[in-house]
């Protein structure tokens, strides 16, 4: 995979930082039945929720070209101490596709609402992706709700250096949407996917056949691409949003950021310490953008060490 950091960045990057690992064998998708599945209607949606365990609660929180079903391996780690509550962001997955409410600040409700329904006042909050935009709404709107945040491998609207990243042509589909271009995808979710999965991977076949089928057919649901391209199509607010907290505020909870070795690496921390106080940085070693899939025996231990710090 090609490196998301453009060359006008580079300057951050320091790869001395970067540990070796072996990436684990493929992910299950699946959910052990000691997770209990249920919908939350709140905030004008409606949450499709996986919850379980004992202990101080953690929210996990997906991104884009996947649900809270990538979390699995994650989920099943922290379910010896913690209890895991996995939600579905607003119109992906098998949550509701309401015809708005894409920007992060609401989104941020929806996570409030979840947490509020299942009785859970505080949590750690783990996020990837377009979930680190809702995260890092979510840790501002309610800063009192979240114990330690970690954020990984993608930047945040209107944070540190947004419009440079923005330039960068492999985030083209930042801009891509509208009724056209879900005319263009519509019965080719697959396709227009797949280029997502083989270019953000540092090991494209990692992300397996399974996974890649799986995902299609959730975003081949009704008004599930419309809502993918909504969640982009909010990122000029989200930026007004997050820089009119940061006018006032910062991130004070401790913060891990972490980087795929052959995605974003530590340009994430660079990101998150201009808006955040206690920022830890980390690398995600041999791994581009999708984590969960590349390697999730290493992404568990970075979270789970920082979790239990």
């Amino acid at each position: 995979m090609r490196t998301l950091v453009s060359p006008v960045l580079a300057c951050f990057i320091s790869l001395a930082s970067l540990m070796v690992a072996t990436p684990s064998s493929a992910q299950s998708l699946v959910y052990p039945p000691s997770f209990t599945m249920r919908d939350v209607a709140t905030n004008g949606a409606t949450i499709h929720v996986r919850s379980a365990g004992k202990g101080p609660a953690v929210v996990l929180l997906h991104g884009y070209g996947e649900t809270g079903d990538m979390w699995v391996p994650l989920a099943v780690d922290l379910l010896r101490d913690h209890t895991v509550i996995v939600p579905d962001l607003r119109g992906l997955g098998s949550s509701s596709k309401p015809a708005g409410g894409f920007d992060k600040k609401t989104q941020a409700g929806d996570v409030a609402g979840v947490m509020t329904a299942l009785g859970v006042e505080k949590a750690d909050v783990v996020a990837h992706d377009i979930g680190n935009m809702v995260a890092f709404q979510f840790a501002a709107q309610y800063p009192q709700r979240v114990r330690r945040l970690v954020l990984i491998d993608a930047p945040v609207p209107g944070v540190g250096p947004w419009e440079e990243i923005l330039k960068n042509p492999l985030l083209w589909h930042f801009r891509f949407g509208g009724p056209d271009m879900e005319r263009l995808v519509a019965g080719r979710e697959r396709i227009y996917l797949d280029r997502f999965w083989n270019e953000f991977s540092a090991s494209p076949d990692r992300f397996t056949e399974a996974a890649r089928q799986h995902y299609a057919r959730l975003y081949a649901l009704p008004g599930a691409m419309h809502s993918g391209f909504a969640q982009f199509a909010a990122f000029d607010q989200d930026a007004v949003d997050n820089r009119a907290f940061l006018g006032s505020g910062r991130l004070k909870m401790p913060l891990l950021a972490l980087g795929g070795q052959k995605s974003f690496g530590p340009m994430m921390a660079t990101v998150m310490r201009a808006g955040a106080d206690d920022v830890t940085e980390g690398i995600v070693p041999d791994s581009g953008h999708w984590i969960m899939e590349e390697n999730p025996r290493a992404t568990t231990q970075l979270v789970r060490d920082f979790l239990m710090r």
